[in-house]
Order: structure tokens, then C-alpha cells, then sequence
């Protein structure tokens, strides 16, 4: 492909990517509806923008920022028309060991990386292909992330600072050790109350912001009564002036693990968010290349602000469902909501405590959790509970990125044995056809007939060289090719390799019935060559079993009796004694 056709293609996509005028004609059915949609979606997401800044390590004003300006981004370039964007809390997993080795500047680097990499798999058609990740591993992360992120807000809720480890169960354990030694109660009645008034009150009134009570209750008993608790600080009021002084080329190649490790979690979420946002709503579908788009475009200006990579979240964008949004226009509305409250109440928001923070991110890692789902799960294979309980041990322990590297190959390993296992060869029986039923036991007790069913690839392929090759000493093998589901190269080789072993017993061996795709692969891996050059490939089985009798009938040594009968020695044991069968099957030819 020339450069200018690449270009030419690169364009057209880029403008089925662009905004369409048609997209906004949801926007004209109901623009109240959609206005009060978003304004309740801001009143919920102000705290978890709070919280998830302070726990990425930028601070609540990132927090913030980036859910102003990746919500407005995301919202007009996306591919959903419900989908509200921000800061979550399974990318503050991702970016706080990144904030500890690289610094801010790393994080906002690593946002404008995974940007160009989220672009660059909208612009290959790449979105449809994130459905496919297995459900355990989507489970196990999730929980593991959960667990993760309930972790990060044990110094908060336990009012220590100064806790240190490589990883955050080990920061916990060092936050809980400094707790011991000098115990405060009122940073952890905060976060435990807080996070009480959310989950309690999510179960009387659903339709209430009860983050943001809790957090205003939280807030307003900090001044008024005499507690020691570390609060926010203060905010600048307004959004920071767009900057490139982040940007160090001289890291790029450092942060690439990270960048891939963020533009992956924004697509599998942003994705998964829309699909369940989809389920939720009538007549709703979205366009996964252009949600990954507006997510990448909106991970590129986002950190120019100082603002955190940001993706979907799916709490919010269920809020946006519940309350009747219906156009792109509720999610856009949220984020102008976010902004006001940024340009107004500014110095309210930096009275917050961080305890309370703490508290409504303790409680959504409980909402994210479905322990019904994960027990289900457990209980549906040993291969979905290993996968998923792999998944979510080497997210505690280790990092996101490593558990789904881990949970993928265990799963895809697992789906691999299960496809070999379908893989079967079976010995079927040969027609009477015109011969006396004298000479076709006599012809039985020298060809034998095996079904190939199933695919012949490097998984299945040596269990059926041995069961191939362990057959009874018989003058014509005919193996039939038709039921064969795929071949790879090492199943080629290893059929070639059988098709050897018999030969060099004396056994003529021949094929049929195989299909074009599966000839090429045979034709351009030289297998079989000489099988084809002696005329021993069939189009069908009855071609094969006629050629086959014919050759026997002309090879087998022969000696008469006195009433003048030709008859043969009997040179192999009856087709039944064979060690290797699998039960006899009708025989159906093709």
C-alpha cells in the first residue's frame, strides 16, 4: 500500500470518526430531561472527582479538571450517547506507582501517550475487538481494583501520613502499624460513617446523592466541632492555564508500559461502560471505534489542563441513565456543572476533609463489587474460578497490567486445551459394497477407515500422532479429512510425520475429502506430496475405499483351496481386536 493511499484511507476514517450532525438530533426531544440528567449526574460525581484526585496524587484539583474537561471531550467526540466520562477509580490504580517513580509530569506525559494510542485503535477499527476479553478477567481485575483502591484509603480514613511501601497493601499495613502506635477516632469515624450514609441510604432512597450529603455532613461537622482533620486545602479558583511544559521526550520510551497500560483500561472500560449503558436504555447503540476516539482525544487535552488519563465510568453513567438522559447533551451538562463549581465554590470544596473522601471511595469499592456474579463464577468451572481468581490474587499483589497479561494467557491456555479436546480420531466401518461377504471380511481385516473430526492444530496434533501411529498391523489406512474443522502448520507436520511412520511399516496410506483451505495449507507446507504424485488423494471417501480394495486385491499374496475359492492369509487380528479404537460409528461418506 503507497503512503497516499494509506493517507487516503487514514482520512476517510477520521471523518466517520468526526461529530455528525446527526448526532445531535437526540438533543431536540428533550432538552429539559437531559439538563436535569446532568446536573444530577455532577451533584454525584463532584465527590468521586474529589476523591480520586487526591488518590492518583495530583490532588483534588486534577480530580477535577479532568472530570471539566474529559467530560465535555469525551461527551461531544464520543461514541455514545449516554456516556459520562472522568477520573475512576481503576486508573488511579494505574497512575499512583507511576506519580511515585516519574512525578507528576510522568502522569500527564502518560495520559497524552495513551491519548495517541486510544486515536490510533479508532482509526484501525480496533473497538469492536475489546468485547472479547473473557469475563473472568473482567471480573477478577474488577474486584481486584476494588480491593486496591479500599487499600489507598487506609492512611486517609486512619488520619496517617508518612506511610511508605512498594505496594499499597504494604502502604495499608505500615498506615494500620502507625494507627497502633498513636490512634486517632475521628478520621476513621468520618471515612466509616460517610461510607455508611452512602450505602445505607443507596438502599432506602436510591435517587438521592447521598455522596454528596455525606460529604457536606462530613464537612459542616469538621468546623463546627474541634476535630483533628486533615482537610483538601485550598483550590485555585478557575481552570489552570493550558501548559506543554510536561512534555519530556527524553521519557517516552520509560513510560510506554504505563501509556499502554492506561490507553488499555480506558478502552475496556469506556466500552464496557457504554455496553451496559446500552442494556440499560431502549433503542440505544454505540459506536465503540468512535467512543475510543472521543476517549483518546479526550486523554490528550486533559492533561494539558493537569488534569489525570480519564475514561467511562460506569456508576456515573448509570446515574445518567436512571435519570432519564436521552443525548449527549447530560453528559456535556455535567461537566459546565463541574466547572461552575470549580469558578464558585471553590474554597468550600478545599474545607472538605480527606477522611471523608476516603469514605465515599470505601464504599463505592463496595457498589463494585457483585458478589452474586463473582460466586456464579466460582461455581460455573474450575477453568472461570482459576482465571478468576488468578486475576484478582496478581491485582492485589502485584499490578493491573500483569494480572490481565496473566488472566488472558491462563484463560486463552484453558479455551485451547477445551478446542483440543473436541479433537477426536475414530475408526468407522467400510460398505459391503459388490464383493461376497467372504471377500469383504477378507478386505476388512486390511483396511481400516479413521475419521478425522475436529481441529488438527499444535494443541490436539501429538495426541493424534500417537493414536494414529498405535493402529493394528493392516496393508491400507484411509483417513478421512473431511470433518476436519482447521489445520495449522504443526498439525500438517505432525500428520505428515504419521502419514511417514506408516509408510515405513509398509502401510499404503490415503486421504480424502479435504477441503480447499485445508489443501492449500497441506500443498504449501509439502505435506502429502508423495500421496498426490502415486494418486492416493481423494475428492471422497468411496473413491478412496474402491482404489484401496483394488490395490489390495492386486498385492495381497494368494493361494487357492481344493473347491477353487481364492482366499488370502490371514495376516492381522479381526477389525474389532484393534487397541486403539473408539467404537464404531455409521458410516457416512463425503
Amino acid at each position: 500500500m503507497s503512503a497516499a493511499t494509506a493517507a487516503r484511507i487514514a482520512t476517510v476514517r477520521l471523518g466517520g470518526l468526526l461529530p455528525q450532525r446527526a448526532d445531535w438530533a437526540a438533543v431536540r426531544r428533550s432538552p429539559r430531561r437531559d439538563l436535569v440528567a446532568g446536573l444530577t449526574v455532577a451533584v454525584v460525581a463532584l465527590p468521586l472527582a474529589l476523591a480520586f484526585g487526591v488518590t492518583s496524587g495530583l490532588g483534588a484539583q486534577a480530580g477535577l479538571v479532568t472530570a471539566v474537561i474529559a467530560g465535555a471531550v469525551a461527551a461531544i467526540f464520543g461514541g455514545s450517547n449516554l456516556q459520562v466520562s472522568g477520573p475512576t477509580g481503576a486508573m488511579t490504580v494505574v497512575l499512583v506507582p507511576v506519580i511515585a517513580k516519574f512525578g507528576a509530569s510522568g502522569v500527564l506525559m502518560v495520559g497524552v501517550m495513551a491519548g495517541i494510542v486510544l486515536i490510533g485503535l479508532a482509526l484501525a477499527r480496533l473497538g469492536r475487538y475489546v468485547r472479547y476479553l473473557p469475563t473472568p478477567v473482567i471480573e477478577g481485575f474488577t474486584a481486584g481494583i476494588a480491593v486496591v483502591i479500599a487499600l489507598q484509603q487506609i492512611p486517609a480514613a486512619l488520619g496517617v501520613t508518612g506511610a511508605h511501601g512498594e505496594k499499597v497493601w504494604a502502604v495499608a499495613a505500615d498506615a494500620a502499624v502507625r494507627f497502633a502506635a498513636d490512634p486517632h477516632p475521628a478520621p476513621i469515624a468520618v471515612a466509616l460513617g460517610v461510607a455508611a450514609v452512602m450505602l445505607l441510604g443507596a438502599r432506602w432512597r436510591p435517587g438521592l446523592p447521598f455522596s454528596l450529603i455525606a460529604v457536606a455532613a462530613a464537612t459542616g461537622l469538621a468546623q463546627l466541632a474541634p476535630l483533628s482533620l486533615a482537610r483538601i486545602g485550598a483550590l485555585p479558583v478557575g481552570l489552570p492555564t493550558p501548559s506543554l511544559d510536561f512534555l519530556n521526550l527524553h521519557a517516552v520510551g520509560a513510560l510506554v508500559p504505563s501509556a499502554l497500560a492506561v490507553a488499555a483500561l480506558a478502552a475496556l472500560e469506556s466500552l464496557l461502560s457504554a455496553t451496559v449503558a446500552d442494556a440499560m436504555s431502549v433503542n440505544e447503540q454505540h459506536d465503540p471505534d468512535r467512543e475510543l476516539f472521543g476517549q483518546g482525544l479526550a486523554n490528550l487535552v486533559t492533561p494539558v489542563f493537569g488534569g489525570i488519563p480519564a475514561t467511562a465510568a460506569i456508576a456515573r453513567t448509570a446515574v445518567n441513565v436512571r435519570a432519564g438522559a436521552g443525548s449527549k447533551l447530560a453528559a456535556l451538562t455535567h461537566a459546565i456543572a463541574l466547572a461552575v463549581i470549580v469558578l464558585v465554590a471553590a474554597p468550600l470544596v478545599g474545607r472538605i476533609p480527606l477522611a471523608a473522601l476516603a469514605g465515599v471511595l470505601l464504599a463505592t469499592t463496595v457498589r463494585m463489587v457483585e458478589a452474586s456474579a463473582l460466586l456464579a463464577l466460582a461455581r460455573s468451572s474450575r477453568g472461570d474460578a482459576l482465571v478468576l481468581a488468578l486475576t484478582f490474587t496478581v491485582t492485589v499483589a502485584m499490578d493491573l497490567v500483569t494480572a490481565v497479561a496473566v488472566g488472558m494467557g491462563v484463560a486463552v491456555v484453558l479455551a485451547l486445551r477445551a478446542v483440543a479436546r473436541t479433537a477426536r480420531l475414530q475408526q468407522v466401518p467400510l460398505e459391503a459394497g459388490d464383493h461376497s461377504a467372504e471377500e469383504h471380511q477378507l478386505l476388512t481385516e486390511h483396511i481400516v477407515a479413521y475419521r478425522l473430526d475436529g481441529p488438527l492444530f499444535f494443541g490436539a496434533a501429538h495426541h493424534f500422532l500417537l493414536e494414529l501411529t498405535e493402529v493394528a498391523d493392516v496393508r491400507v489406512i484411509i483417513l478421512r479429512m473431511s470433518r476436519v474443522s482447521t489445520i495449522d502448520a504443526t498439525g500438517a507436520h505432525v500428520l505428515g510425520a504419521a502419514i511417514t511412520r506408516l509408510q515405513r511399516r509398509g502401510i499404503t496410506v490415503l486421504l480424502s475429502g479435504i477441503a480447499p483451505d485445508h489443501e492449500q495449507v497441506l500443498s504449501t507446507l509439502g505435506v502429502a506430496e508423495q500421496l498426490r504424485r502415486d494418486g492416493q488423494v481423494f475428492p471422497d471417501t468411496p473413491t478412496a475405499i474402491k482404489y484401496a480394495r483394488t490395490h489390495l486385491m492386486h498385492t495381497l499374496p494368494r493361494q487357492h483351496d481344493p473347491a477353487g475359492a481364492s482366499r488370502s492369509p490371514r495376516t492381522t487380528p479381526p477389525l474389532d481386536a484393534s487397541p486403539r479404537t473408539h467404537g464404531e460409528q455409521p458410516c457416512e461418506y463425503s
